[in-house]
């Protein structure tokens, strides 16, 4: 038997009502099967409406003997990107575009028990031995009501063969009886399941996921991504989760890697690492990009230049508004550095030749596209040095209503930018990506 979760003395709830005269659908309505997959990214709404969160996974208990396994609850995100466990029991409804709740919600993190198994995140993808002998791996999970009004794993939909010579990749719902075994969490298990529902998520929404994975779990997801995805929720992860992920992989996918990211974080990682281990990856980087890390590295960590990104939009005084403008287009600029362009005379790689002002984004949408951006630089506003502190950065920013801000050497060449999302970063407490404070939790009345 499973034991209840209980609510620790003191722990915050929403209590979700429904006015006099609100119709609910029960789940003796509700689909008779629903595929936990297809749940992912679900809103969830209370029976007025009102949106309380989206679905991030099913939580269900692997029972031992002939009884399916038993869901025990979902895990909902709400914000500010806290995922809590919401029982069963609180369900009323499910469908393709919404899950209906009410009663009480417990806002207390939710923490995986060892006895616990999340569907999305840990069967995804795991092989199976059915009863006829052959092996299968995981796609989806059915789950069903009880006459109790419980909920069990009924199906799986599973993907069979396709890996010798002549044989064919077969896909069938198989009854939950008929599975004879589930080989062990990462035992063989692929990721392209997972990684499918990852498909339209930010990057710091995959953080936040891939934090609840065990950690072999996690390391082996993070291994199947793409270079630029995984170095984009690299960026958004604690820096022990950072140093832990990188150092489980290869050399050469490591180094690739850090390449992807934008520089000051990649220095930030880079120095948290094993010396050894940071000389070897930058030794396997591509000169340029490893010479940008070892530049930043040679700052302290809260002042400007610790804080900077080499790789701000730089043009030459001769460049149109028109290519200002199509630069800040870019997709993978930040919108923080996509605020400003910055005017040098060349060479335009930081450390630039001499700086000679700052374009901002609403000055250049004024102007004719033929017009030379050196024509609309802010030449008022003074850069600030890569030693200036943490505080009188801060101060700066605030002044001057800044999103980003130039950073020259004492000769006016352009070092680079500092943003102020990379200045928030250095603000906050450094464990600010896992502290979770129970009063900052929105209410539900």
């Amino acid at each position: 038997m499973v034991a209840p979760r209980r609510r620790p003395p003191g722990t915050r709830i929403w209590t979700i009502r429904a006015d006099p005269g609100t119709r609910v659908r029960t789940v003796s309505g509700s689909t008779p099967r629903v595929f936990v997959a297809r749940l992912a990214g679900v809103p969830v709404f209370d029976p007025n409406g009102d949106r309380v969160g989206k679905v991030r996974d099913v939580v269900i208990s692997l029972l031992t003997g002939s009884r399916p396994p038993r869901v025990l609850g979902l895990i909902v995100e709400v914000p500010p990107r806290r995922r809590i466990f919401l029982p069963i029991g609180r369900v009323h409804s499910f469908d393709a575009k919404q899950v209906v709740v009410s009663g009480l919600v417990n806002l207390r993190r939710f923490e995986k028990r060892t006895s616990e198994t999340l569907v999305i995140a840990e069967l995804l993808d795991r092989t199976v031995t059915l009863q006829d002998a052959t092996t299968a791996q995981v796609k989806d999970v059915g789950i069903e009501p009880t006459r109790t009004r419980d909920w069990d794993v009924t199906h799986l939909f599973v993907k069979r063969g396709g890996g010798g010579f002549r044989r064919r990749a077969e896909t069938l719902i198989v009854p939950w009886p008929e599975v004879s075994s589930l080989q062990p969490d990462g035992a063989t298990q692929g990721a392209e399941e997972l990684l499918s529902n990852f498909d339209g998520l930010r990057a710091a929404d995959i953080a936040g996921l891939l934090q609840d994975l065990p950690s072999g779990r996690r390391d082996q997801v993070a291994a199947s991504m793409e270079d630029h995805r995984l170095a984009e929720v690299l960026e958004e992860l604690p820096e022990d989760d950072q140093v832990e992920i990188l150092s489980a992989l290869d050399l050469e996918r490591a180094a690739d890697v850090l390449e992807e990211m934008e520089p000051d974080d990649a220095t930030d990682l880079v120095s948290e690492l094993d010396p050894q281990l940071a000389e070897m990856l930058l030794q396997r980087m591509e000169a340029d990009d490893a010479a940008d890390i070892r530049r930043l590295l040679t700052y302290e960590d809260d002042t400007a230049g610790g804080m900077m990104t080499s790789e701000p939009v730089i043009l030459s005084p001769d460049a149109t508004v028109a290519d200002a403008l199509a630069r800040v287009r870019d997709v993978d600029l930040s919108p923080a550095l996509a605020s400003q362009v910055y005017v040098v005379r060349p060479p335009l790689e930081s450390p630039t030749g001499r700086y000679l002002g700052t374009a901002h984004f609403q000055a250049l949408l004024r102007e004719p596209p033929s017009s030379l951006v050196s024509s609309v630089t802010d030449q008022d506003l003074e850069a600030i040095g890569p030693a200036t502190p943490l505080d009188r950065v801060a101060r700066y920013f605030a002044t001057y209503n800044l999103a980003a801000a130039p950073v020259v050497d004492e000769n006016d060449h352009l070092l680079g930018a500092v943003t102020v999302d990379d200045l928030l970063d250095h603000m906050l407490p450094e464990d600010w990506r896992e502290d979770d404070h129970e009063d900052e939790a929105p209410g539900h009345g």
